[in-house]
């Protein structure tokens, strides 16, 4: 990750801006829309994010700085991201209340899952210019400092998390293999043809990295590694893995070898 926020916090924080136009030089009766209540921010948002209007989402939090400087390519480079977060949104958002203390508010979302009961989940508020927006000061100035990176960078920071839990995943559909195979291992293609590995491991794009598994000798010792497809936008480390353990490292995009140090 390891930002302050990750991009599975995206969809739960989020701002909103208010523009007033005054017309004409004498004093005149100026009609205004009144300022979103916390909770009319919160639902908004969800609303917004449901739709896919992402630009209008993120417009309504903290995130306002990291989304209006990104160019158009940039912005469909990050849709398959923002398309992810939108999926988890439930259709229908019910809010418990909210709280509103100074220039902080809390309102409480309703969240069920499964036959769990419901729970009240927390979203944090600022009011920033007389509008509320979504998330806390701390994260705002995290975003504000990154400008348009920061979405590239949380992404980067979360698909480094994702290759480490896939590497580990290797280790295991190895050990299972070869306690079925003799004591022999299996290369990538094998693995996924059982259905020890996903399939999506044979392309880039829900993963943004390049995985490698090879079977040596044989099948009788093996070796993983993954490189980002595109260094600097869907990741940064470079990883290796064998039978004692995994590696990584910063390699500029290359393949990190059996003799490079952490």
């Amino acid at each position: 990750m390891r930002a302050s926020i990750s991009c599975s916090q995206f969809f739960a924080k989020v701002v909103f801006t208010g523009l007033l136009v005054c017309l004409g030089v004498a004093p005149v009766m100026s009609q205004q829309t009144p300022p979103r209540s916390p909770s009319d921010t919160v639902r908004e948002f969800y609303k917004a994010m449901r739709e896919k209007k992402f630009r209008e989402a993120f417009s309504m939090s903290i995130y306002k700085p990291a989304i209006e400087p990104l160019k158009p390519q940039e912005f469909e480079d990050l849709r398959p991201d923002f398309e992810k977060m939108a999926a988890v949104i439930p259709v229908q958002v019910n809010l418990g209340g909210e709280q509103v203390s100074g220039d902080i508010a809390t309102v409480f979302v309703k969240v069920k899952e499964g036959d769990a009961p419901e729970q009240a989940e927390p979203v944090t508020l600022i009011l920033v210019d007389g509008a509320w927006i979504i998330g806390d000061k701390e994260n705002q100035a995290i975003v504000k400092k990154a400008g348009k990176q920061f979405f590239f960078n949380a992404r980067i920071d979360t698909h480094h998390d994702e290759v480490q839990a896939m590497l580990t995943r290797v280790s295991l559909a190895q050990l299972l293999y070869s306690q079925q195979h003799e004591g022999l291992f299996a290369d990538l293609a094998t693995l996924i043809s059982l259905g020890l590995l996903p399939k999506d491991l044979e392309g880039t794009e829900s993963t943004g990295y390049r995985f490698h598994v090879n079977a040596l000798a044989g099948g009788k010792s093996w070796n993983a590694a993954a490189e980002p497809a595109q260094y600097g936008r869907t990741g940064r480390l470079s990883f290796y893995l064998d039978p004692s353990g995994v590696r990584s490292s910063d390699t500029g995009g290359k393949p990190l070898t059996p003799g490079s140090k952490n």
